[in-house]
């Protein structure tokens, strides 16, 4: 048996490829944590990137309705997986970012294996990530899954779940400002009110 090459198969070629990629990415500093944007603290609308039939959407949509349901939320579906999912989703960034059709936008889908998920480890897409003058929550996966979007993003989320929670803030502290800021405007109006009284 005369062996002239010995080539890694399957999963060890796309690993291969997504450590040349991050090298290749990182040097150019796509991936500088000087260049990622702070996300709004009250979005006035939040973009959801993925598939319209996956759970990812319906776990986005369920901690975003439990947290801030007063927040709009605007679905963008993309293919999330195979030959036209990198396109697609390259296309969706650049037609949300030239429309500013929200201010903040979460790009994700549920779990899968490294074939699954390569679309979001394509160059074009990376680069569509970095280049977006919106926020992007980067939620591909579960936790241990980390594609090359996640460097990219302004923020990675180990979940879909968890990038809701992380672009909503919590309604019912917002409600205890508010009750607290109408208390301090009122006092003083109640006690000028108290004092006019008093003179007429």
């Amino acid at each position: 048996l005369l062996i002239e090459i010995i080539e890694q198969a399957g999963e060890g070629a796309l690993r291969r490829a997504y450590e040349a990629l991050r090298l290749k990415l990182q040097a150019e500093g796509l991936f500088d944590p000087a260049r990622k944007q702070p996300l709004p603290s009250l979005p006035s609308r939040i973009v959801v990137i993925t598939s319209p039939t996956g759970a990812a959407l319906r776990d986005i949509l369920t901690v975003l309705g439990r947290r801030f349901p007063a927040i709009p939320v605007l679905l963008v579906p993309v293919p999330v997986q195979g030959a036209e999912a990198a396109p697609a989703i390259v296309r969706a960034l650049h037609v949300v970012a030239e429309s500013q059709l929200g201010d903040l936008i979460i790009l994700g889908r549920g779990g899968g294996s490294l074939e699954d998920l390569w679309a979001f480890n394509e160059e074009a897409v990376v680069r569509a990530v970095a280049a977006c003058p919106i926020a992007i929550i980067s939620a591909v996966g579960h936790e241990t899954d980390t594609t090359l979007c996640d460097f990219a993003a302004d923020l990675r989320a180990p979940t879909p779940s968890a990038a809701a929670e992380k672009a909503s803030p919590d309604q019912r502290e917002w409600l205890q400002r508010l009750r607290l800021a109408e208390r301090r405007l009122l006092t003083p109006l109640q006690r000028r009110l108290v004092a006019e009284r008093r003179h007429l």
